[in-house]
């Protein structure tokens, strides 16, 4: 294998179903390659967090070098997507006032009011994952983008902040860590799902991302080409296949089995009266499983879901601003008529999907599933470019996870 790790870049998602890296290349023109993936049977995570080191140190091994031989490179470092329960987010406002006698704002300025605005009051065991900013204000008038070389008084600016409990972002870094691997940053797993399957004009417009995974469901609203709410449901499939267990008084695998043969998020009229038979786990008779039963029980279980999400979205007053519709990613997105459920919920067009403005294994990796890890890969284009606009690719930014790293 040849080293070409300057312009590789690597995404990993440890997922509550599978182990996923995705490998990309930036080329000269900034253009983004997908040449490579790896995938593996995850077996040491709950809803979307690690709960046995040591298989999800082998499922991460085992996806890392599957990629390295598809792509023929060497990984050395990837960007590590986040999830779980515990990662919040919420909007702030900083404030900084303008020092200086001639009340020109500078660079130092911009820094210091996004660093107030990061200032905030998250318990002392969180560790914040994105400030992304929204927009400027200087002595009240709104909408500035770029601030530097205004006057005023003072400078204000809104931002989205993500943080999570610090232990449980660990866990996944000391694991990755264990294979002699760097992180070169963590991203929450939504940002990046969304980075992945949306074009500027529909984040313009508009726009929520709900990424359906196995043990959690990851959503992201961008209104006006900006993150404006996030969150996380600890809430996933495997919720879906537990309950059609409990319902059908079946295994889980035969639970997951019929989910995936049979399955659909709506009830049909044509539903009624079929059956599937179906042979005993232990070999014994066979019996008969009713159509409508299962899928009212999959209805049920996917529309509480997506009602939690719309709930939490007409709280904060984005619906109506959601002119772009709904996109759907992660396996859950498979589940037929899901996106019809999703527009009776959310009163909105809703759809599924698809990877942008990527080449390479385009039609091995456009499945609702990968999203994630090809999102994980243009977010880290997306810091490459800025590494080189700031003196190369050799520079690493110093940034707080790079001190958090070192206790990792």
């Amino acid at each position: 294998m040849f080293d070409k790790s300057n312009k590789i870049i690597v995404g990993l998602e440890i997922g509550t179903s599978k182990v996923c890296a995705v490998v990309g290349e930036l080329g000269q023109e900034g253009n983004l390659r997908i040449t490579g993936v790896g995938q593996a049977k995850s077996r040491g995570v709950r809803k979307g967090e690690i709960v046995d080191t040591g298989a999800a140190v082998e499922d991460i091994r085992a996806a890392i070098a599957e990629a390295e031989q598809m792509a023929d490179v060497e990984i050395r470092s990837v960007y590590l997507g986040v999830t779980g329960g515990h990662i919040r987010g919420f909007n702030n406002r900083g404030r900084h006032a303008i020092p200086s006698a001639d009340r020109e704002i500078t660079a130092d300025d911009v820094q210091d009011v996004v660093k107030n605005a990061r200032a905030i009051n998250i318990p002392a065991e969180n560790h914040v994952i994105h400030v992304i900013r929204h927009h400027f204000i200087v002595d009240g008038q709104e909408g500035v983008l770029q601030p530097v070389g205004m006057l005023g008084a003072q400078i204000e600016v809104d931002v989205h902040v993500v943080h999570g409990v610090t232990n449980r972002l660990q866990n996944p870094i000391r694991a990755v860590k264990s294979l002699q691997l760097d992180v070169e940053d963590i991203v929450f797993t939504g940002i990046a799902s969304s980075l992945a399957v949306l074009t500027p004009e529909e984040k313009e417009l508009g726009v929520l991302v709900i990424d359906l995974g196995a043990g959690v469901t990851n959503y992201v609203a961008y209104v006006n080409g900006i993150i404006k709410h996030t969150g996380v449901l600890a809430v996933g499939g495997d919720h879906v296949t537990n309950d059609l267990a409990y319902g059908l008084k079946t295994s889980m695998g035969r639970a997951e089995a019929l989910k995936i043969e049979h399955g659909s998020a709506v009830v049909g009229p044509g539903d009624k009266g079929q059956t599937i038979a179906i042979s005993n786990d232990v070999g014994l008779p066979e019996r008969s499983i009713n159509v409508e039963h299962l899928r009212r029980i999959m209805s049920l279980r996917i529309e509480e879901t997506l009602q939690i999400v719309a709930e939490d979205l007409e709280t904060v007053g984005l619906i109506d601003y959601l002119r772009a519709g709904v996109r759907l990613c992660g396996g859950g997105a498979r589940v037929p008529n899901v996106s019809r459920l999703a527009e009776q919920v959310f009163g909105l067009p809703v759809s599924v999907g698809r990877t942008k403005s990527i080449s390479g294994l385009v039609s091995t990796l456009d499945q609702p599933e990968f999203a994630t890890g090809i999102g994980l890969v243009k977010f880290g284009s997306f810091q490459v470019e800025k590494r080189v606009a700031r003196g190369g690719w050799q520079t690493r930014l110093k940034s707080t996870l790079s001190r958090m790293l070192q206790g990792a």
